[in-house]
């Protein structure tokens, strides 16, 4: 016997097939993929515009308040190469105009964590170039986190969808190992954020769809960026030695890096074997 011609079932839900429109009653599940299908609304998209125009518009009139003379001059790096050659230009206009400077700096920085834009480690290097390793670790961590908070509320908008098609199985993984250590959350989340276990885009995505409270969220990110943000602000300070940004993470630094982060998960592990006994 066919089936009913109004109700297809799908994959996260039901679908209307006279309309072409997801039921609004649906729920798609966590870990769910969409093949071939585009994962927003179009409410959705519409507020991902709207956001990233606001963005873009705020950064535009921050751009206009700098001197004309200069733009012609700024270029993004894509490479240490780049970034060297860039470097003494930024230090003659950082200190001729350094309030503007560090606006534009902390704008471009927010900007590119906000919207998932690579290429921050090109601009943390910079920080410590021009800035020393203590203010640059100041502004590196300060943009960072920033950014992070900023995607943090965008993806609680719109995210659920997109996190859901990019990646399932590692949003069904990280919503089980969440789960497990609700009561020692904070030292979970130090643990990612120190250690590369899941890339920071990711944490930054999918943190509100598993439902971790932003006041952790916020306090892992300050305190967890710490590490690695010294390790590449400090690196800025000899960029005539670094070939590549992949030498800055060797196996002795990641190393390092587990290590510290181990040291922050033991309370977690002790806790579950404490359950467990």
């Amino acid at each position: 016997m066919a089936a009913p011609r109004n109700l297809v079932v799908e994959v996260g839900g039901l679908r209307d097939e006279e309309n072409g429109e997801d039921s609004p009653t649906s729920k798609k599940p966590i870990g769910t993929k969409l093949e071939g299908k585009f994962p927003l609304s179009r409410w959705e998209f519409a507020a991902a515009l709207a956001v990233f125009f606001i963005f873009s518009m705020a950064l535009f009139f921050i751009f206009m308040t700098m001197p004309a003379a200069e733009y012609g001059k700024l270029k993004f790096p894509r490479t240490v190469s780049d970034l060297r050659a860039l470097k003494d230009h930024l230090a003659r206009y950082a200190n001729s105009y350094p309030a503007k400077f560090i606006l534009g700096y902390c704008s471009i920085y927010i900007f590119m964590q906000t919207f998932m834009i690579p290429g921050t480690i090109f601009m943390s290097l910079l920080a410590g170039a021009l800035f020393g390793v203590v203010r640059g670790l100041f502004l590196v961590v300060f943009n960072a986190t920033a950014g992070a908070s900023s995607c943090f509320f965008l993806s609680k908008l719109i995210g659920r969808p997109v996190v859901n098609w990019l990646w399932p199985e590692k949003l069904r993984y990280f919503q089980g190992e969440i789960a497990k250590r609700r009561e020692k959350l904070l030292n979970y989340m130090l643990f990612l954020r120190i250690t590369p276990s899941l890339p920071n885009l990711f944490i930054n995505l999918a943190s509100p769809i598993v439902d971790i409270p932003f006041h952790v969220f916020l306090l892992a990110t300050i305190i967890g960026l710490i590490p690695a943000s010294y390790i590449t602000v400090r690196a800025g300070l000899a960029l005539g030695d670094l070939k590549s940004v992949k030498d800055l993470y060797d196996f002795k630094t990641l190393s390092v890096l587990f290590l510290i982060g181990s040291v922050v998960i033991v309370p977690t592990l002790l806790k579950r074997k404490r359950v467990y006994e």
